[in-house]
């Protein structure tokens, strides 16, 4: 234990650590000023009501973090720990449907707890991860990377039911997610392209499947609604008292910033003007009081942990380390996206926070686990090059 311990103090890397907590404490801050008129008018209470509950989530995700870097990494691709993570995965995504409620918005996404509220597809996006990158460690051991005809049924099908029960939530922002991470952790196990190509035509098929099931069960989804977002989506002014409404909004606070924005606390938007300006949109809150400076800021940090997550895959030898670390990367280059697009109008309006930055528990405690994971196989890589 006491060599393990000096090993981890030794090749902590402290620039991701330190981008990792500046971004989340960077987001209590705007949390804070984003939300206190939001909790005030619209749920009765003081204005640092969404404030202290993030506060009581870094408590958690934190400690979360230091857990992670501490847990060598290898584990994961064992038998018994693969088939916990998909058992507690899939209990959580089936119990949601029964017990789930919406939280702060219309899908049925989340359990609560008593003392707060878990959201399974959270969960997911780090169980795929770990699991296709397990798997798939598996067969490039094997020498059957690209035999496709061996081993690649059974997380083709884990992905199907996945995509299914979240789609069924309504959720199609982490849906979007976890598709594309799971073709990241392919791609970077050092599969041909050839087979490459064969499997994620394989995924493509299974997406669609699994859309197939959704219109079949249609009456159930809220395709209404889906289907408003799409149009405003298209045309967020032709409804911009409907379904645009919010996106229209988010345009209003991001050119009212201009490059210097109004300053910190100021915003206009966030008084009863935008939707939920502390979740999915709070980078048009960030816009209108930090202007460009403030986006460019938190966009620098993003793209730090991503460039990070994808720098450790292409330092490695591991082809697990490599899919973890590439699998990391994408859940957090891939929501930044979908949140982005979905604020500025280039996709459909989903519902995805802002890495870190946006109000969830679930949400951080996850990412933060995420950063922990990423830390360890870091650590491992820095390990392994001090011993050549």
């Amino acid at each position: 234990m006491i060599p393990y311990l000096k090993r981890f103090f030794k090749n902590f890397d402290y620039p991701l650590f330190f981008v990792y907590l500046a971004l989340s404490l960077f987001g209590l801050v705007m949390i804070y000023s984003a939300s206190m008129g939001w909790a005030v008018l619209n749920y009765d209470r003081e204005p640092d009501y969404f404030f202290d509950k993030q506060i009581k989530n870094l408590v958690i995700a934190i400690p979360m973090f230091f857990l992670a870097a501490f847990f060598p990494y290898k584990h994961y691709k064992s038998r018994a720990m693969m088939q916990l993570m998909l058992i507690v995965m899939f209990i959580l995504l089936i119990l949601v449907h029964f017990i789930g409620t919406g939280g702060e918005s219309g899908s049925q996404s989340w359990i609560h707890l008593g003392f707060g509220n878990i959201q399974p597809s959270e969960i997911a996006k780090i169980v795929i991860v770990l699991y296709f990158a397990g798997i798939f460690t598996k067969k490039y051991e094997k020498g059957t990377l690209d035999k496709l005809n061996e081993s690649v049924g059974p997380p083709l099908i884990v992905l199907f039911f996945v995509f299914v029960l979240i789609m069924m939530e309504t959720d199609v922002g982490n849906t979007m997610i976890i598709s594309f991470v799971a073709i990241s952790v392919i791609a970077a196990s050092g599969i041909k392209l050839k087979s490459f190509s064969k499997l994620v035509g394989l995924i493509g098929i299974v997406i669609l499947m699994g859309l197939f099931v959704i219109y079949i069960m249609k009456d159930q989804l809220q395709m209404e609604k889906r289907l408003g977002r799409l149009g405003a989506f298209l045309h967020p002014f032709e409804d911009e008292l409907g379904f645009g409404y919010q996106i229209v909004n988010g345009y209003i606070a991001i050119g009212s910033g201009g490059l210097k924005g109004l300053g910190l606390g100021n915003s206009n938007q966030k008084f009863g003007y935008l939707p939920e300006p502390h979740t999915d949109f709070i980078m048009a809150i960030i816009a209108e009081e930090l202007g460009l400076i403030g986006v460019l800021i938190v966009m620098c940090g993003l793209f730090f942990l991503v460039f990070k997550g994808i720098s450790i895959a292409l330092s490695t030898r591991d082809p697990q380390a490599r899919m973890i670390a590439a699998g990391i990367a994408s859940i957090i280059g891939f929501q930044t996206f979908v949140n982005l697009g979905g604020m500025l109008g280039l996709i459909p309006l989903t519902g995805v926070t802002l890495p870190f930055i946006s109000y969830g528990g679930t949400s951080i405690i996850l990412l933060s686990a995420a950063i922990g994971i990423l830390m360890n196989v870091s650590m491992f890589v820095k390990h392994e090059k001090s011993k050549e």
